[in-house]
């Protein structure tokens, strides 16, 4: 990947799900640095914690014998959906109240795939890099080298 010359005040934000940390580039294109200016936690607690343990069964007629189980809910799933959500809707907030020009994402590819689905246009429009890695349990420096050198 090439390294990347991000402006003063660009934005990178990198997520996973679960976690989200929003920085700012502090600097300048030739020498970055990485501030953090907002950190999402998720609190997903084990599924025990957050539903039935046994899925449901369906009977397909007053006087069948056929019986068919259901899928068991994915809590874990659902909220990493919502956390998404919110924090789509956090970077489509920056972007309206900040004036944000440049905007860098990184995630897993799932996660940002998801995350792709959720922006809005003009979130999407000042993007200017994507990188489908997780760097959520990386110190902000060890982000700062990876991205800019």
């Amino acid at each position: 990947m090439n390294k990347l010359a991000l402006s003063h005040d660009a934005f990178v934000f990198v997520g996973d799900g679960r976690k989200a940390l929003f920085l700012r580039n502090d600097g300048d294109e030739k020498f970055a640095n990485l501030v953090t200016e907002r950190i999402f936690a998720d609190e997903n607690p084990p599924t025990h914690e957050q539903g039935s343990d046994r899925p449901g069964r369906a009977f397909m007629a007053a006087h069948s014998t056929s019986r068919s189980a259901m899928e068991t809910t994915d809590w874990h799933e659902i909220e990493e959906r919502r956390f998404v959500q919110r924090v789509s809707a956090a970077l489509e907030d920056l972007v309206r109240t900040r004036g944000v020009r440049e905007l860098v994402i990184a995630a897993p590819p799932r996660a940002l795939a998801e995350l792709r689905a959720s922006l809005h246009a003009d979130v999407k429009a000042r993007i200017v890099a994507e990188i489908d890695k997780d760097l959520t349990k990386h110190p902000v420096w060890e982000i700062e080298k990876h991205l800019i050198g």
